[in-house]
């Protein structure tokens, strides 16, 4: 995408991730496709991407602004969203920052989470209360915010989508993936609640599942779905 270098005119949407600090490049070209496509929904504004891994990266989508209106590609509202990333922004740019929720805590986000899995049970051809969801997600050894994000998107799952049985699988946490995987059937599905698909969701979610003996069917992250550069496009638009 091209960068401003002279005052940004327009409204503008900076698509923040962590990434990955050992290999920053796949990661930011990742959000930089994402941002891309909000852009492409967004027209009037310019959309541009960082991670927090890739030095200069956040300094760089900020330049030129006047007032951003930063996304947080985080699935929960812990110490990255509410300490790090507002540190890491006004140390970048002295511009007038408006932060929105993040990924994992939009309502809409949410509800797409439930399409999904109802749309990959039926897909199975069975309906949601003979399908059991395995969800998927981070967790943190560090802070309970992850844990409780993924843990009320699973009842979130239950209740609406109407599902047999979900039990949430952590990456960085009790109880492990591979340990709750053992549990599931041939029929289950395998739901990763993450924003993009990274080492986490290429490499350890499998081999946890590998590990554990599981026979069913592994979904893609809910991040990488094609509906979801038109939902961070409205809650742009909203919070402009």
């Amino acid at each position: 995408m091209q960068q401003a270098e002279a005052k940004e005119t327009r409204p503008l949407g900076v698509i923040v991730a962590h990434g990955q600090p050992s290999d920053p490049g796949p990661a930011e070209a990742e959000i930089a496709a994402l941002a891309a496509q909000v852009a492409a929904a967004l027209p009037g504004w310019s959309v541009r991407s960082a991670t927090l891994a890739q030095e200069d990266a956040l300094a760089r989508a900020l330049e030129g602004a006047g007032h951003a209106f930063v996304y947080p590609l985080f699935m929960a509202d812990g110490w990255f969203t509410q300490t790090h990333l507002p540190a890491r922004l006004a140390a970048a740019s002295g511009a007038r920052i408006t932060r929105l929720v993040p990924f994992g805590l939009d309502p809409a986000v949410q509800a797409l989470t439930v399409t999904l899995a109802v749309e990959a049970a039926a897909a199975a051809g069975r309906a949601p209360p003979e399908t059991d969801i395995l969800l998927a997600a981070h967790g943190s050894f560090r802070s309970p915010a992850p844990a409780a994000v993924a843990r009320a998107m699973a009842l979130h799952l239950a209740d609406r989508g109407g599902f047999r049985r979900v039990e949430t699988g952590f990456i960085d946490q009790d109880p492990q993936i591979a340990t709750i995987a053992k549990t599931f059937g041939a029929g289950a599905l395998c739901l990763p609640f993450f924003a993009a698909r990274g080492g986490h969701v290429s490499d350890d979610l499998p081999g946890a599942l590998a590990q554990a003996g599981f026979s069913g069917r592994l979904l893609n992250p809910v991040g990488t779905d094609a509906r979801v550069p038109g939902l961070i496009a409205a809650a742009l638009r909203r919070a402009a």
